[in-house]
C-alpha cells in the first residue's frame, strides 16, 4: 500500500464525542496507512484539514493518544508513532484507593486465574537455581512467628513463581497487581470462611519439584482457596 495516498477519513460519525470521533479517525488511518513505529504522522493542518475538524480538536485527540504512549513528537521530525506500552496505562490508575469495590474485586479474580494459568510454564521452565531459592524462601517462612515477615514471604514466593514463569508481561503484571493482592493480608477483604486441609507453600514445592502440572494446578486450587473465600460474590 503507499501510504502516500492514504488520508484520514472525514469526521462523520455523530454516535461520538467530537474529539472521540477524531481519536477513532487517527487510529483507523494509522492503520490503514501501514504506518509503524518509528514512522511521521502528517502535520496538523493536514491532519485537521483532511477530517475536515479544528486544529483544537484534532489536537486534543493527539494529546490522548500521546498520553496512550501510541505517539510522540520528536525533534526535526514531528509527531512520530511509537511502539506503545502496553501496560503503561493500567499502570497509571492502577491504584486501590481511587477504585470501587467491584472492580477491585474483579482484578483480584484475574489476579488468581494467573495464579493458576502459569502452571505448564513453571514446569518448562524451572531450574535448579529457582527451585532453590523457592525452598529458601518456604523455609525462611516457616522459621519466623512475625506476621508481616510471614506475608512477606507468602508474597515473595508468588512472585517468584512469575519470574520462573519467563514471562516479561506477566511478570510485570503481576506486580502491577500486588497491591491488590496485599488487600487480603490488610483485612480490606474479608474471609468468608476457614479453609480445611490448606496447602502450604511446602506442598506447592513439592509438587513443583516431584509432581506433574496436573498436581501442582490441584494443589494450588486448593492453597487459593484461602483467597477466593475472600472475594465477595
Amino acid at each position: 500500500m503507499n501510504t502516500h495516498n492514504v488520508k484520514p477519513k472525514p469526521v462523520l460519525d455523530t454516535s461520538l464525542s467530537l474529539v472521540d470521533r477524531v481519536e477513532q479517525n487517527l487510529r483507523e488511518y494509522f492503520a490503514e496507512a501501514n504506518l509503524q513505529p518509528g514512522d511521521a504522522i502528517p502535520k496538523e493542518s493536514e491532519l485537521a484539514l483532511s477530517m475536515g475538524v479544528s486544529r483544537t480538536a484534532l489536537r486534543e485527540a493527539l494529546s490522548r493518544l500521546r498520553t496512550l504512549g501510541l505517539i510522540e513528537s520528536k525533534r526535526n521530525r514531528g509527531i512520530i508513532l511509537t511502539q506503545p506500552d502496553i501496560l503503561g496505562s493500567f499502570e497509571r490508575v492502577l491504584n486501590p484507593m481511587l477504585l470501587d469495590s467491584a472492580t477491585l474485586q474483579d482484578i483480584f479474580e484475574l489476579r488468581l486465574v494467573l495464579e493458576m494459568g502459569i502452571t505448564d510454564f513453571l514446569f518448562i521452565r524451572k531450574t535448579k537455581e529457582n527451585l532453590e531459592k523457592l525452598e529458601q524462601l518456604v523455609s525462611n517462612e516457616e522459621e519466623t512467628k512475625d506476621k508481616f515477615l510471614k506475608n512477606r514471604y507468602d508474597v515473595e514466593f508468588h512472585s517468584m513463581l512469575y519470574e520462573i514463569s519467563g514471562n516479561q508481561t506477566l511478570l510485570r503484571f503481576q506486580k502491577m497487581l500486588l497491591p491488590i493482592f496485599n488487600l487480603v493480608h490488610s483485612g480490606q477483604i474479608i474471609s468468608k470462611s476457614e479453609v480445611k486441609n490448606a496447602v502450604t507453600h511446602r506442598d506447592l514445592l513439592t509438587e513443583l519439584q516431584k509432581g506433574s502440572p496436573a498436581t501442582f494446578r490441584e494443589k494450588m486450587s486448593i492453597h487459593l482457596k484461602v483467597y477466593l473465600d475472600k472475594v465477595d460474590e
